[in-house]
């Protein structure tokens, strides 16, 4: 299972304006840990997530998928074991039918047309969306969108799944739709989210980011009970964790 883990050490990266969005990021993620990353606005979630499938190789530091250091030799290999799914849907879905996008991973890695084809219907399937595997991506609702997406990186069968914001500008029942979704995928999970509630139900463990570096790492209910380190990182508790209002209000003297 050594493909599974990600390790990535002392991760350097600045824009090309020489701004840095990363400075030094440290740690290591072992075969199906649901690991959640947050952080406030700007604090290098989505750039780091770019590294994480070679969409960004690293300027300075490494970052390793099992055995693989992610270079351009090997970027290959590596998407085929980390799946990466983008904050906005229309940054995947871009052929004319819905089951054209699925197909389009599995058809580029040479498989053959049968069992192109039964990737296609099973990751359509599995996210609930094998009714609108005829549909234009375009005439989807945003929920639907957000499956089709998720069916586009399943398909590629990978052993890591990596997510930016999956719940943002879904409605509650899609989002619930996402969340049961992602609860049944066993292998590791890399959630970047402003989601708390989400972290609670999905991620055992949460890596906090303020400007480019990680500045705690453990058990997400610890990390999303203390509230020094939430209002330092811009972040805020749980919904579930804030309490009710009404009930801790003093009674009347």
């Amino acid at each position: 299972m050594s493909h599974h883990i990600v390790e990535v050490k002392e991760l350097k990266f600045s824009y090309p304006d020489g701004t840095p969005a990363l400075n030094g990021v440290n740690f290591r993620i072992t075969h199906g840990e649901s690991v959640a990353l947050v952080g406030a606005n700007g604090a290098g979630k989505s750039t780091l997530l770019l590294h994480l499938n070679g969409y960004l190789t690293p300027q300075q530091g490494s970052v390793r998928i099992g055995d693989m250091p992610i270079t351009k030799k090997t970027l290959k290999l590596v998407r085929q074991t980390v799946g990466m799914v983008f904050q906005d849907p229309d940054d995947q879905l871009f052929l004319p039918r819905v089951y054209d996008d699925v197909a389009f991973g599995p058809m580029n890695l040479g498989l053959p047309p049968d069992e192109v084809k039964q990737r296609t219907l099973s990751a359509l399937a599995l996210v609930g969306a094998a009714h609108l595997k005829d549909r234009p991506p375009y005439k989807l609702s945003g929920g639907e969108k957000r499956a089709v997406s998720i069916a586009t990186v399943l398909s590629m069968s990978p052993s890591i799944l990596v997510m930016d914001e999956p719940t943002s500008n879904l409605d509650p029942k899609a989002r619930r739709k996402l969340i049961h979704l992602l609860s049944e995928f066993d292998h590791t999970k890399i959630i970047a989210t402003h989601d708390m509630d989400m972290v609670l139900d999905l991620c055992s463990r949460a890596i906090v980011l303020r400007d480019g570096e990680v500045v705690a790492d453990g058990a997400a209910r610890d990390i999303l009970n203390n509230q020094d380190l939430l209002d330092a990182s811009g972040l805020e508790k749980p919904l579930r964790l804030q309490g009710c209002p009404i009930c801790s209000l003093s009674p009347p003297g």
